[in-house]
């Protein structure tokens, strides 16, 4: 399961060496990838140089409110100082709104924008506050614009669900794989998600999975 992990943490509160010592767990285990605030990006990536850990960085976190010129500074930058992942939370007021015009706009620019740099990205669609309706609008953009991943949720507004992966899984394009993020906290969740069609599970409870 290590190779499925993205070794996560994202407290506001983070300090220069928690994010050392998660690169250092990350090596250790074999995880992935970490992921962390945009504001360590240049320093993991030392710490990871040589080592095959990938470095993904979250773009618009939390709540994703920012304007899009805003957030594709924030990838460009992140992808500069050394990111190979963007977990980009989607504009949840726009959607909330029903700007769908500037929602599709939004998610073509960062898929874009990150595609042309050879990276990766996972749309964070924050399930948790969705509704049936919003959520299936969604999956319909991502099926046209086919980022890389879709990933559940930020973690701030409910965890991920078996339910929330099988219907992902059920409509999203064969193509756009799946992040399951928030509330994994042991290895049987993390199992039961990977069994419903999660590729990738972000967890900052990465080690007591591997147990």
């Amino acid at each position: 399961m290590n190779q499925l992990i993205d070794h996560t943490f994202l407290s506001p509160q983070a300090t220069l060496a928690d994010i050392k010592r998660l690169c250092a767990e990350a090596v250790e285990h074999g995880f992935y990838a970490i992921c962390i605030p945009p504001y360590y990006v240049a320093r993991a990536r030392a710490e990871l140089q040589d080592t095959g850990v990938r470095l993904a960085t979250v773009i618009g976190f939390p709540y994703g409110y920012s304007e899009t010129v805003i957030k594709v500074a924030e990838a460009r930058r992140s992808i500069e100082e050394g990111a190979d992942e963007l977990d980009i939370v989607i504009n949840i007021a726009a959607v909330k709104s029903a700007d769908w015009a500037y929602v599709r706009t939004e998610i073509e620019q960062m898929a874009t924008t990150v595609r042309l740099k050879g990276k990766v990205c996972k749309l964070i669609l924050e399930l948790g506050v969705l509704t049936d309706a919003e959520r299936d609008r969604l999956i319909e953009i991502c099926n046209a614009v086919r980022p890389n991943y879709v990933k559940t949720s930020s973690g701030l507004h409910g965890g991920a669900t078996v339910e929330q992966v099988r219907q992902l899984r059920a409509t999203l394009h064969p193509e756009i794989k799946i992040k399951a993020s928030g509330g994994i906290r042991s290895g049987a969740d993390a199992q039961a998600l990977l069994a419903a069609g999660a590729d990738r599970i972000g967890t900052s409870a990465s080690l007591v999975l591997l147990t």
